[in-house]
């Protein structure tokens, strides 16, 4: 179906290859799993399968990559679009119509669809994404998860045979995005719709692929999951443990590991867990007092209450559209309360300007882009240390520590979804606000550099700011959150120190917690302490 055979591509004539050499295939009515570190390639991989990749990029391509016989060399995008559909890693860059049902409706349109087909396949698409209830709605007004099943669902009403998505789970809570991957594994078993997907949160897709791509220095391995994951650099948090355990064969998912578990069960019986230093001497950095807001009619945000003190990492969990992104720009003061009050450090954010407002809170948004404003990364540093009123280079020394591959020269655009994180983060935290606020730092970020992301927050918390983050990622919130906050429809329905609210809930807990339950093991290297090894 998929054909990739000597493919080598570079953007710039003189630079080093993006990708090198590639020769594989994809069968049809199969799903494909692209691995690989932040930054390694894969997002133009994915593009070169549509022609993306060079036709609007742009760059040299040797070599030759065809779908179902078709080569993408002699066939712009528009050409294969009854073929190809593909779902990029920012979904509001594709929309082009208002409404959630117009959207779904566009791609059909555009290929000259009968109308009582496409009636049928819109509430095809809308029950199978769960969307129905948001079919009228504005796609401006939803959630980031419901926009990324928005933009999931406008591809597939055009019925492609090749389905291609770039970080589809990366705006999803856990819910929502084992509906979509559920989905998408019933479009391949049962339509045979092949499926190729680069993702970063192995712990969600693993179960769900029959192959893996491995790109490392672009070049591509290929190879079962079972066989690929004895080795690979890049595994969740299952793979680790079934490393550290010794288990023979590897298990792939929860339930073959829950399987292998008891004889590590009853090894950890008399042990406890390693639980995230919490400070001693608390101190309130932000009072968040009954805070109610909304946009027209809707109420997003119903009576908060919430204390974030000095030294702690609070995690901010729930449900796409729960009100998460509404309570960090409510704090940062992008959003005016209805009723209600929020202070930092005594002040209100809202009365101050910019620049002050930069050393009592930092905000770093979903698209991280929003903050850029230079033509380079150099630039872009530079320009944040004069705001900060920082000693110069210290934006750019960050940087280096974070994301050591990017160049000075390159605009902060062109960086990869992760890179962009990662840039954005940098030049808020130069300035060291007391409260720190990040609305999903992980999205487009592999293990290494979350890894690396935790190591910094968890020095800026040492060294006594507050940090607030937004996520859905359950395994950095394992890792790295001294505290759990769940918000559901507007309300705060949990907070309470990590272990205790993320081991009790169905939804929210990482893997290590559902393989070793009843026992209250969140991380691997929890057990690795336990058992003095280092961690595998």
């Amino acid at each position: 179906m998929i054909r990739f055979d000597g493919v080598t591509f570079r953007y710039f004539e003189d630079a080093d290859p993006v990708l090198c050499d590639v020769n594989v295939e994809i069968p049809a009515g199969e799903l494909a799993l692209l691995l690989g570190a932040t930054g390694s390639g894969k997002t133009t991989f994915l593009r070169a399968i549509n022609g993306l990749v060079p036709h609007f990029t742009g760059g040299h391509l040797t070599g030759s990559v065809s779908v179902n016989g078709r080569s993408t060399r002699e066939n712009h995008p528009r050409e294969l679009a009854d073929l190809v559909g593909f779902v990029p890693q920012d979904p509001v860059s594709g929309f082009v119509t208002d409404l959630v049902e117009d959207e779904l409706a566009y791609s059909m349109e555009c290929l000259g669809i009968e109308p009582p087909v496409m009636r049928r396949r819109v509430e095809e698409i809308l029950d199978l994404l769960s969307l129905s209830d948001l079919r009228g709605h504005p796609i401006h007004t939803l959630s980031g998860g419901q926009q990324q099943r928005v933009a999931i669902g406008s591809v597939l009403t055009a019925a492609p045979e090749v389905l291609v998505l770039d970080e589809p789970t990366s705006a999803l809570d856990p819910g929502a995005a084992e509906e979509v991957l559920a989905a998408l594994h019933r479009l391949v078993h049962d339509l045979g719709i092949t499926v190729v997907l680069a993702e970063h949160r192995l712990e969600r897709v693993m179960q769900y692929c029959d192959s893996i791509l491995l790109l490392e220095k672009g070049v591509i391995t290929a190879g079962l999951p079972s066989e690929l994951m004895q080795t690979s650099p890049i595994a969740p948090p299952v793979i680790h443990l079934g490393r550290l355990a010794g288990w023979d064969p590897l298990p792939i998912n929860i339930r073959d590991a829950r399987r292998a578990a008891p004889p590590l069960r009853a090894l950890l019986a008399h042990h406890s867990p390693g639980l995230h230093v919490v400070p001693t001497q608390q101190v309130k950095v932000t009072q968040v007092k009954n805070v109610h807001s909304s946009y027209g009619n809707i109420s997003v945000l119903k009576g908060i209450d919430l204390d974030l003190e000095a030294g702690e990492i609070t995690a901010l969990m729930g449900r796409n559209g729960a009100g998460k992104s509404t309570l960090l720009r409510t704090l940062v003061g992008l959003k005016d309360p209805a009723k209600g009050s929020v202070h930092i450090n005594g002040v209100d954010p809202r009365s101050l300007p910019a620049r002050e407002l930069l050393h009592f809170v930092g905000f770093v948004p979903q698209e991280p882009h929003d903050l850029f404003e230079a033509l380079s990364v150099a630039t872009e540093c530079k320009a944040s240390d004069s705001d900060a009123g920082c000693a110069p280079g210290t934006t750019r020394a960050l940087l280096a520590l974070m994301a050591p591959d990017v160049n000075d020269n390159t605009h902060p655009r062109d960086l990869s979804e992760g890179q962009q994180m990662l840039l954005a983060l940098c030049l808020i935290v130069a300035a060291k606000p007391p409260l720190l606020l990040l609305d999903e730092p992980t999205r487009g970020l592999d293990y290494p550099t979350k890894k690396k992301l935790g190591e910094v927050l968890r020095g800026l918390a040492t060294g006594g700011h507050s940090i607030l983050l937004a996520t859905h990622d359950v395994e950095l919130v394992a890792e790295l959150a001294t505290r759990v906050v769940i918000m559901g429809d507007g309300e705060i329905v949990a907070n309470g120190p990590t272990q205790a609210v993320v081991t009790d809930s169905p939804m929210f807990a990482p893997q290590v917690s559902k393989i070793l339950a009843p026992q209250r093991w969140t991380t691997v290297e929890q057990i690795a302490q336990a058992l003095n090894q280092e961690p595998a």
